[in-house]
């Protein structure tokens, strides 16, 4: 049994495209939409192609029309910014499966126990929680699981407790941990193997400046995907 892991795609087909992963069953992780101009094709893929997926905060800010200050700057802009840009691309059936899409979800597959959640269990949706062992194995307490995979936090991550092992396969579409490549991560008859997969950037970035973002914006958007990280600056 082959699974394949995805996680904060953030509406970059260009990324998502260029994973060609076989696979038997497939895990979105949540943050399908935002950051990036192309959120109806990532999430035809993801509604053809996942087994299970899980909501991510921005997939829930996005349903939920929740306010950004547009002032924020940085990634909150980039978030302000792309939210009406992928509501207007989105038809009645894909913001349907948006809208549908579970917080957490467990599900037994190849004699193994998944534990899906976006962030941690305690805050499914937005606590921010990188490598730390001894916060994870507070927040795993009670979870009952082989294996219990997130995403969120945009870097990949792999820690085990006792017989549970958590995995972050990384981003698919805004990688945070100066590697631009998407990220992702398989497991295949119990182990776990990271991955990445160089993507045409170019397109991706084509494909914001084409959206009608404002300059500032779109440049931002830009120095994240070429940088594998967010930019020190604006200019």
């Amino acid at each position: 049994m082959k699974i394949l892991l995805l996680a904060d795609i953030h509406a970059n087909w260009p990324a998502l495209a260029a994973i060609r992963e076989p696979f038997d069953a497939c895990f979105c992780l949540g943050d399908l939409v935002e950051y990036g101009a192309d959120a109806a094709s990532c999430i035809d893929w993801v509604q053809q192609n996942a087994t299970a997926a899980i909501r991510g905060n921005h997939d829930h800010a996005l349903i939920e029309a929740v306010p950004t200050k547009p002032t924020a700057g940085g990634m909150k802009q980039l978030a302000w910014a792309t939210r009406p840009l992928n509501r207007r691309q989105l038809n009645s059936r894909q913001l349907k499966f948006l809208a549908r899409l579970p917080v957490t979800q467990t599900l037994v597959l190849g004699g193994k126990r998944f534990h899906l959640v976006h962030a941690t269990p305690r805050d499914p949706l937005d606590e921010y929680l990188q490598d730390d062992p001894q916060g994870w194995n507070a927040r795993l307490q009670g979870v009952e699981a082989d294996f219990v995979c997130v995403g969120h936090t945009h870097i990949p991550l792999h820690l085990t407790f006792g017989d549970t092992q958590l995995i972050n396969p990384g981003s698919v579409g805004q990688p945070r941990d100066g590697d631009p490549r998407a990220a992702y991560a398989v497991v295949e008859d119990g182990v776990v193997r990271f991955e990445r997969v160089e993507y045409d950037i170019d397109a991706a970035v084509e494909s914001i400046r084409n959206s009608g973002l404002d300059e500032k914006t779109a440049w931002y958007a830009e120095q994240t995907l070429r940088n594998g990280g967010r930019p020190t600056s604006v200019s």
